[in-house]
Protein backbone atom coordinates (compact mmCIF):
# COMPACT_ATOMS: atom_id res chain seq x y z
CA UNK A 1 0.00 0.00 0.00
CA UNK A 2 1.14 3.53 -0.71
CA UNK A 3 1.68 6.23 1.90
CA UNK A 4 -1.31 8.25 0.74
CA UNK A 5 -3.34 5.05 0.36
CA UNK A 6 -2.74 4.05 3.97
CA UNK A 7 -3.95 7.43 5.20
CA UNK A 8 -7.06 7.37 3.01
CA UNK A 9 -7.85 3.82 4.12
CA UNK A 10 -7.88 5.03 7.73
CA UNK A 11 -10.03 8.01 6.76
CA UNK A 12 -12.55 5.74 5.03
CA UNK A 13 -12.69 3.83 8.30
CA UNK A 14 -13.89 7.02 9.99
CA UNK A 15 -10.66 7.96 11.77
CA UNK A 16 -7.41 9.79 11.35
CA UNK A 17 -4.32 7.81 10.40
CA UNK A 18 -1.63 7.39 13.03
CA UNK A 19 1.96 8.03 11.93
CA UNK A 20 4.69 7.00 14.41
CA UNK A 21 8.30 8.14 14.20
CA UNK A 22 11.16 6.18 15.76
CA UNK A 23 14.89 6.42 15.01
CA UNK A 24 16.91 3.52 13.64
CA UNK A 25 19.55 2.29 16.07
CA UNK A 26 17.97 3.45 19.31
CA UNK A 27 18.57 2.11 21.87
CA UNK A 28 20.28 -0.39 19.54
CA UNK A 29 19.51 -1.53 16.01
CA UNK A 30 17.68 -4.76 16.84
CA UNK A 31 15.55 -3.11 19.52
CA UNK A 32 14.70 -0.20 17.23
CA UNK A 33 13.26 -2.67 14.72
CA UNK A 34 11.22 -4.39 17.41
CA UNK A 35 9.91 -1.03 18.62
CA UNK A 36 8.81 -0.12 15.09
CA UNK A 37 7.18 -3.53 14.66
CA UNK A 38 5.40 -3.06 17.99
CA UNK A 39 4.10 0.32 16.81
CA UNK A 40 2.71 -1.24 13.63
CA UNK A 41 1.12 -4.12 15.53
CA UNK A 42 -0.49 -1.72 18.03
CA UNK A 43 -2.24 0.60 15.59
CA UNK A 44 0.22 2.72 13.63
CA UNK A 45 -0.88 3.13 10.00
CA UNK A 46 2.47 4.50 8.87
CA UNK A 47 6.00 4.35 10.26
CA UNK A 48 8.61 7.08 9.97
CA UNK A 49 12.10 5.64 10.38
CA UNK A 50 14.56 8.31 11.43
CA UNK A 51 18.09 8.00 10.06
CA UNK A 52 20.19 9.70 12.77
CA UNK A 53 22.16 12.77 11.73
CA UNK A 54 24.65 14.86 13.66
CA UNK A 55 22.85 18.18 13.10
CA UNK A 56 19.12 17.42 13.27
CA UNK A 57 17.69 20.90 12.80
CA UNK A 58 14.05 19.91 13.31
CA UNK A 59 14.52 17.65 16.31
CA UNK A 60 14.23 18.55 19.97
CA UNK A 61 16.20 17.14 22.93
CA UNK A 62 14.51 13.72 23.15
CA UNK A 63 15.16 12.81 19.52
CA UNK A 64 18.58 14.49 19.52
CA UNK A 65 19.67 12.36 22.46
CA UNK A 66 18.38 9.18 20.79
CA UNK A 67 20.17 10.10 17.57
CA UNK A 68 23.40 10.55 19.46
CA UNK A 69 23.12 7.09 21.02
CA UNK A 70 22.83 5.58 17.55
CA UNK A 71 25.66 7.68 16.15
CA UNK A 72 27.92 6.82 19.08
CA UNK A 73 27.24 3.13 18.41
CA UNK A 74 28.69 3.63 14.93
CA UNK A 75 25.53 2.93 12.95
CA UNK A 76 25.48 4.35 9.42
CA UNK A 77 22.65 4.96 6.93
CA UNK A 78 23.57 1.67 5.26
CA UNK A 79 23.04 -0.10 8.60
CA UNK A 80 19.71 1.71 8.90
CA UNK A 81 18.67 0.47 5.46
CA UNK A 82 19.49 -3.13 6.34
CA UNK A 83 17.21 -2.81 9.35
CA UNK A 84 14.52 -1.20 7.18
CA UNK A 85 14.59 -4.14 4.78
CA UNK A 86 13.85 -6.49 7.68
CA UNK A 87 11.21 -4.12 9.04
CA UNK A 88 9.30 -3.63 5.81
CA UNK A 89 9.23 -7.39 5.25
CA UNK A 90 7.38 -7.90 8.53
CA UNK A 91 5.61 -4.73 9.68
CA UNK A 92 2.61 -4.85 7.36
CA UNK A 93 2.29 -1.06 7.04
CA UNK A 94 4.15 1.41 4.80
CA UNK A 95 7.32 2.99 6.15
CA UNK A 96 9.07 6.22 5.18
CA UNK A 97 12.59 7.36 5.82
CA UNK A 98 12.88 10.67 7.66
CA UNK A 99 16.32 12.19 7.58
CA UNK A 100 18.22 15.24 6.42
CA UNK A 101 19.27 16.27 2.94
CA UNK A 102 22.97 15.91 3.67
CA UNK A 103 22.48 12.16 4.27
CA UNK A 104 20.81 11.75 0.89
CA UNK A 105 23.28 14.07 -0.87
CA UNK A 106 26.36 12.21 0.32
CA UNK A 107 24.98 8.67 0.44
CA UNK A 108 26.75 7.43 -2.67
CA UNK A 109 29.17 10.32 -2.99
CA UNK A 110 28.36 14.02 -3.38
CA UNK A 111 25.27 14.70 -5.48
CA UNK A 112 24.32 11.04 -5.81
CA UNK A 113 20.70 11.37 -4.79
CA UNK A 114 19.66 8.57 -7.15
CA UNK A 115 21.65 6.04 -5.14
CA UNK A 116 19.90 7.05 -1.93
CA UNK A 117 16.46 6.85 -3.53
CA UNK A 118 17.16 3.44 -5.06
CA UNK A 119 18.58 2.12 -1.78
CA UNK A 120 15.44 3.27 0.05
CA UNK A 121 13.22 1.61 -2.53
CA UNK A 122 15.23 -1.61 -2.39
CA UNK A 123 14.83 -1.63 1.40
CA UNK A 124 11.06 -1.60 0.94
CA UNK A 125 10.53 2.01 2.00
CA UNK A 126 7.52 3.73 0.47
CA UNK A 127 8.51 7.37 0.82
CA UNK A 128 10.88 9.98 2.18
CA UNK A 129 10.77 13.10 4.33
CA UNK A 130 13.75 15.47 4.11
CA UNK A 131 12.60 18.24 6.48
CA UNK A 132 15.41 20.67 5.71
CA UNK A 133 14.76 20.59 1.94
CA UNK A 134 12.48 23.51 0.96
CA UNK A 135 9.71 22.57 -1.43
CA UNK A 136 10.77 25.39 -3.75
CA UNK A 137 14.17 23.69 -4.16
CA UNK A 138 12.89 20.13 -4.09
CA UNK A 139 12.12 19.54 -7.77
CA UNK A 140 15.32 17.52 -8.50
CA UNK A 141 14.72 15.28 -5.50
CA UNK A 142 11.03 14.95 -6.36
CA UNK A 143 11.82 13.72 -9.85
CA UNK A 144 14.37 11.23 -8.54
CA UNK A 145 11.96 9.99 -5.87
CA UNK A 146 9.18 9.51 -8.42
CA UNK A 147 11.53 7.56 -10.65
CA UNK A 148 12.38 5.28 -7.72
CA UNK A 149 8.74 4.85 -6.72
CA UNK A 150 9.04 6.87 -3.51
CA UNK A 151 6.38 9.29 -2.30
CA UNK A 152 7.62 12.62 -0.99
CA UNK A 153 6.53 14.72 1.96
CA UNK A 154 7.26 18.40 2.47
CA UNK A 155 6.57 20.56 5.51
CA UNK A 156 4.35 23.59 6.01
CA UNK A 157 4.49 25.88 9.05
CA UNK A 158 1.82 28.11 10.61
CA UNK A 159 3.74 31.15 9.32
CA UNK A 160 4.06 29.85 5.74
CA UNK A 161 2.75 32.45 3.26
CA UNK A 162 0.39 31.38 0.45
CA UNK A 163 3.16 30.88 -2.15
CA UNK A 164 5.02 28.54 0.21
CA UNK A 165 1.85 26.57 0.97
CA UNK A 166 1.21 26.23 -2.76
CA UNK A 167 4.75 24.98 -3.36
CA UNK A 168 4.52 22.47 -0.50
CA UNK A 169 1.12 21.23 -1.68
CA UNK A 170 2.30 20.78 -5.27
CA UNK A 171 5.57 19.07 -4.34
CA UNK A 172 4.15 16.58 -1.81
CA UNK A 173 2.97 13.28 -3.24
CA UNK A 174 2.46 11.23 -0.05
CA UNK A 175 1.03 13.72 2.41
CA UNK A 176 1.60 17.28 3.53
CA UNK A 177 3.30 17.55 6.92
CA UNK A 178 1.67 20.43 8.81
CA UNK A 179 3.78 21.49 11.79
CA UNK A 180 1.59 22.54 14.69
CA UNK A 181 4.13 24.98 16.12
CA UNK A 182 7.28 26.84 15.20
CA UNK A 183 10.43 25.27 16.60
CA UNK A 184 11.70 21.77 17.18
CA UNK A 185 9.99 18.51 18.04
CA UNK A 186 9.20 17.65 21.64
CA UNK A 187 6.64 16.47 24.15
CA UNK A 188 4.22 19.28 25.03
CA UNK A 189 1.39 19.59 27.51
CA UNK A 190 -1.04 21.23 25.09
CA UNK A 191 -1.41 21.70 21.35
CA UNK A 192 -0.98 24.97 19.53
CA UNK A 193 -4.10 26.71 18.31
CA UNK A 194 -2.27 27.35 15.03
CA UNK A 195 -2.59 23.78 13.74
CA UNK A 196 -6.25 23.79 12.71
CA UNK A 197 -6.06 27.09 10.77
CA UNK A 198 -2.94 25.82 8.97
CA UNK A 199 -4.75 22.65 7.90
CA UNK A 200 -7.70 24.73 6.70
CA UNK A 201 -5.37 26.90 4.61
CA UNK A 202 -3.76 23.82 3.11
CA UNK A 203 -7.18 22.38 2.21
CA UNK A 204 -7.50 25.27 -0.21
CA UNK A 205 -4.29 24.23 -1.94
CA UNK A 206 -4.46 20.43 -2.21
CA UNK A 207 -6.56 17.32 -1.95
CA UNK A 208 -3.56 15.37 -0.65
CA UNK A 209 -3.78 14.01 2.89
CA UNK A 210 -2.65 16.48 5.55
CA UNK A 211 -1.02 15.18 8.73
CA UNK A 212 -0.18 17.23 11.81
CA UNK A 213 2.92 16.72 13.92
CA UNK A 214 5.22 18.29 16.53
CA UNK A 215 3.97 18.27 20.09
CA UNK A 216 1.37 15.50 19.75
CA UNK A 217 2.07 13.36 22.80
CA UNK A 218 -1.14 11.86 24.25
CA UNK A 219 -4.38 10.19 23.20
CA UNK A 220 -6.15 13.46 24.03
CA UNK A 221 -3.86 15.35 21.65
CA UNK A 222 -4.45 12.71 18.98
CA UNK A 223 -8.22 13.04 19.33
CA UNK A 224 -7.97 16.82 19.08
CA UNK A 225 -5.90 16.66 15.88
CA UNK A 226 -8.08 13.89 14.42
CA UNK A 227 -11.03 16.28 14.46
CA UNK A 228 -9.51 18.39 11.66
CA UNK A 229 -6.56 16.53 10.06
CA UNK A 230 -6.23 13.36 8.01
CA UNK A 231 -3.36 12.02 10.07
CA UNK A 232 -1.65 12.42 13.45
CA UNK A 233 2.15 12.28 13.71
CA UNK A 234 3.82 11.30 16.99
CA UNK A 235 7.57 11.29 17.45
CA UNK A 236 9.16 12.42 20.71
CA UNK A 237 6.63 10.63 22.94
CA UNK A 238 7.28 7.38 21.06
CA UNK A 239 11.05 7.82 21.29
CA UNK A 240 10.79 8.45 25.02
CA UNK A 241 8.70 5.29 25.40
CA UNK A 242 11.29 3.28 23.44
CA UNK A 243 14.03 4.49 25.75
CA UNK A 244 12.04 3.97 28.93
CA UNK A 245 10.48 0.59 28.26
CA UNK A 246 11.36 -0.74 24.82
CA UNK A 247 8.80 -2.41 22.54
CA UNK A 248 6.27 -3.04 25.33
CA UNK A 249 6.15 0.65 26.26
CA UNK A 250 5.90 1.67 22.59
CA UNK A 251 3.01 -0.77 22.12
CA UNK A 252 1.14 0.65 25.11
CA UNK A 253 1.59 4.25 23.97
CA UNK A 254 0.62 3.54 20.37
CA UNK A 255 -2.49 1.65 21.46
CA UNK A 256 -3.59 4.71 23.44
CA UNK A 257 -2.80 7.05 20.55
CA UNK A 258 -4.69 4.86 18.08
CA UNK A 259 -7.71 4.96 20.37
CA UNK A 260 -7.44 8.75 20.35
CA UNK A 261 -7.41 8.77 16.54
CA UNK A 262 -10.64 6.79 16.54
CA UNK A 263 -12.34 8.93 19.15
Amino acid sequence: MTVAGAIRAANRDGRAALVVYLPAGYPDMATSRRCLEAAAASGADLLEVGFPYSDPLMDGPIIQAANQVALDAGYTPRDDLVMCADLTASAGVPALVMTYYNIAWHFGGTERLEEFAIACRDAGLAGAILPDLPAEEGRPWGAIARSAGLETVFLAAPTSPPPRLKAVAEASTGFVYATSVLGVTGVRHSLSAAAAPLVERLRGQTDRPICVGIGVSTAEHAAEVAAFADGVIVGSAAVRAAGDGGPAAVAELVSDLAAGCRR
